[in-house]
């Protein structure tokens, strides 16, 4: 398909406008509170907005550029699209959409998907991981400090509750981690309180088309997190979610609230940098 200018001109102007006006409030105001309370951005930053093609890493790469007009304080951008190894349709959808949306993207190659075909256990976290890892590496090579990641509201609340129910752990997916590997690097996760919704709603007012999935193996899948749970179960968890919802409406800021506000002093054992903590560790110990 070959866009006109004018076309790519109206199709960008009409989405930025959606961010600034329809959206200002769902959006683009989530997206700042996030950037500011867990201060993902820095002046004199250099980030790699990673782009997987999916309808959230194309909306984060557009609040970026809006981020960037405002220019409270220095920091550069880079649109980074890595290429596991796309089916021909999902590699020229991502491409269509980028210059749609006015994304200077870079494109790198790698052969992920060939690596992990033969894989029987976990194929989708060993994916996840090297994805992780190939980014983090062109990242660093174009001298950005930081990657960002285009996890959202309702990710964050699901690994929440996959951990309880299949893991048998309390854990998040946090808002910034340094990386073990990649020394000085961060990954960053701007769209941290965007809910979902929102996004495909923004998706719709524009009408505007991402692929699903980029998994060549599983076309139809949803996105599949790096905690190694399957789409099945992340599917199945949504669902329970949007179930319990309709009995408790506050029921997904209670689950996002849960890991916000965990007392230790109720909590059999916890783990830390430095081991298991168990409670009777300090139970004969007297009161202070």
């Amino acid at each position: 398909m070959n866009t006109s200018a004018e076309e790519i001109r109206n199709t960008t102007e009409k989405a930025e406008l959606s961010l600034r006006k329809k959206f200002k409030k769902s959006i683009w105001c989530k997206f700042t509170k996030g950037i500011n309370e867990y201060e993902l951005v820095q002046p004199g930053d250099k980030i790699a907005v990673c782009i997987s093609g999916g309808k959230d890493s194309m909306l984060m790469a557009k609040l970026f550029q809006e981020l960037k007009r405002h220019d409270k304080f220095p920091f550069e951008v880079e649109f980074l699209v890595m290429d596991p190894g796309y089916n021909a349709v999902n590699r020229r959808k991502i491409e269509e959409n980028a210059e749609k949306l006015s994304i200077p993207v870079n494109i790198f190659e790698s052969d992920i998907f060939g690596s992990v075909v033969h894989i029987e256990k976990n194929p989708c976290y060993i994916c996840a991981r090297m994805r992780r890892g190939y980014l983090y590496s062109k990242a660093k090579e174009l001298g950005c400090n930081k990657i960002a990641l285009g996890h959202h509201f309702d990710d964050v609340i699901e690994t929440i509750l996959m951990g309880m129910l299949y893991g048998g752990q309390v854990q998040t997916m946090m808002p910034k981690l340094h990386s073990t590997n990649f020394e000085g690097m961060e990954l960053i996760r701007p769209m941290y309180l965007v809910r979902e919704a929102d996004i495909k709603r923004w998706c719709s007012y524009n009408e505007l088309d991402f692929i699903q999935c980029a998994c060549k193996f599983t076309e139809t899948c949803s996105d599949v997190g790096e905690d190694g749970h399957s789409a099945s179960k992340r599917m199945e968890t949504k669902a329970l979610i949007a179930e319990l919802k309709k009995i408790n409406p506050q029921v997904e800021k209670n689950i996002f609230r849960s890991v916000e506000n965990v007392n230790l002093n109720t909590i059999i054992a916890y783990k830390d940098n430095e081991g298991v903590h168990n409670f009777l560790d300090k139970y004969s110990e007297p009161d202070t």
